[in-house]
């Protein structure tokens, strides 16, 4: 039986938009590894009389252009029952897919694509002219290109000349949201507490393979136990797999990068000093590619007088997954692998950080509580304030800046107990040094997870108490 298809339903009608297309479509579809986009694009298949579906092979040792071709001619044969396939040139294969895929509804699907002619500087240039001289003569006929370096696609395909004007669609798919995560828990999901479901996705956030690997019949500590504390567990080798599959010989730089913002965020210049660079091109276009890729985030700051970002930004480790396994998968690795079964004490320790990613996630059902609309919203981010002579520094965990002059400060809170009087000083500390302008309005909001105590609920301090509950609720998805 099928895993069951959560999630995934806006894009999965943005697509089918395009069977009532006239002439054939070139669509682009990108994420980090995991994230779902073959299992959309075989949803999507569903629709079609026939689909072919190619996938590139990772860039491990003596993977050769050759082997990826010789692959490719393989799955083509097996797939059009065409037999002995020349596979020397890829202006070949191409025409051999085309003849198959002339007539009917067709979908073509070349998943992993960064990696399909990584080693063929040819590829591309004969892929645009497969689909100028073959594809695009069938107008039932749409070509799937999915890959997860999507730097690497928006380089070569989005911004090459030789694709301009070809793309019909460009879906970056991003982590479920937490509403659509709630749902992996079923039949068990209302008998289950959000305190639970939180512990679970501070550990693998909103990732569709991650979420498939739940047992909603145990607890979350047995499910982290299962996929990140056994030798045989889905998530503990899973980092190596990312970083060799995705970044190749270059893995260890980026794994280094990681490393530096498993603590918590930092600029450009912190990164670069904890992995011993000089600030150089190179560097700078590695880190946007870990931001393109999807697992570091990028957060501006901004003037709140103009409401435009700064030229300041931190970066911060937005996968809950890595950095879970560089706190306490990797340091445990020894362990593991001698079939020591056990949680590492303190590993809750770090769920403060887990849930800011969690929220950050899920910013627009934030909003939709806070009965926010999109089109007032002028900027919204986690926000820093650096020290000066005149002001001292601050650091919000996520502020809204509308364009009617109200800010939404908002405290991200995970405790293991109900939260008390105590945080009122910590906001109040952090709203007065905010360097604010006449007229503005400044609203408190906790987000929580872990309980408030009566007394805090009833000073009337905080304009909105989110708890994680309702972020979980399909109404937060509304």
């Amino acid at each position: 039986m099928r895993d069951p298809f959560y999630g995934r339903e806006r894009e999965l009608g943005i697509l089918k938009e395009l069977l009532d297309s006239r002439v054939a479509r070139l669509v682009v579809l990108r994420g980090r590894r995991r994230i779902g986009k073959s299992r959309l694009a075989e949803k999507f298949g569903e629709s079609f009389d026939r689909h072919f579906t190619f996938v590139g092979l990772p860039p491990e040792e003596g993977v050769s252009a050759e082997i990826q071709r010789r692959h490719f001619a393989n799955e083509l044969e097996k797939q059009t029952h065409q037999r002995s396939l020349r596979f020397d040139d890829w202006d070949f294969l191409f025409d051999s897919l085309g003849r198959a895929a002339q007539k009917g509804r067709v979908l073509i699907i070349l998943d992993e694509i960064n990696w399909m002619g990584w080693q063929d500087p040819a590829f591309l240039g004969k892929l645009k002219t497969a689909w100028d001289t073959h594809f695009k003569k069938n107008p039932k006929l749409i070509l799937l290109l999915s890959g997860s370096m999507a730097a690497w696609i928006e380089k070569h395909i989005l911004r090459s000349t030789g694709f301009f004007g070809r793309i019909a669609l460009d879906i970056m798919l991003h982590e479920l949201p937490l509403h659509q995560c709630n749902h992996f828990w079923r039949p068990l999901e209302e008998k289950i507490s959000a305190l639970e479901k939180f512990k679970v996705l501070g550990v693998i956030g909103g990732v569709p393979l991650y979420l498939e690997s739940i047992n909603p019949k145990l607890s979350a500590e047995e499910n982290i136990r299962r996929l990140c504390f056994r030798k045989e567990g889905l998530l503990f080798l899973e980092f190596d797999r990312i970083f060799s599959d995705v970044f190749g010989t270059r893995a260890p730089v980026y794994k280094k990068m990681v490393e530096s913002l498993a603590h918590g965020s930092a600029d450009q210049a912190a990164i670069l000093q904890a992995i011993g660079a000089e600030k150089s091109g190179l560097y700078s276009g590695y880190l946007e590619e870990l931001v393109k890729t999807g697992y570091v985030a990028r957060d501006y700051t901004w003037s709140i007088k103009s409401g435009k970002f700064s030229k300041l930004s931190r970066y911060r480790l937005c996968d809950n997954y890595l950095r879970f396994y560089l706190r306490y998968i990797e340091p445990n690795q020894a362990s593991i692998q001698q079939n020591r079964d056990f949680l590492p004490l303190g590993w809750i320790t770090i769920m403060g950080l887990q849930f800011e990613n969690l929220v950050l996630n899920n910013r627009q059902a934030i909003q939709r509580i806070l009965g926010i609309e999109p089109r007032d919203i002028q900027t919204d981010n986690p926000f820093f304030q650096t020290a000066t002579r005149k002001r001292p520094g601050v650091q919000i965990d996520y502020l809204i800046q509308t364009r009617f002059n109200t800010l939404y400060v908002c405290e991200i809170k995970f405790h293991r107990d109900s939260i008390g009087l105590e945080i009122v000083k910590e906001m109040e500390k952090k709203m007065k040094t905010l360097q604010l302008l006449r007229g503005y309005s400044v609203r408190p909001v906790l987000i929580h997870v872990g309980g408030v105590k009566s007394e805090l609920e009833e000073l009337g301090f905080f304009s909105h108490i989110i708890d994680f509950s309702q972020l979980l609720k399909a109404s937060a998805g509304a």
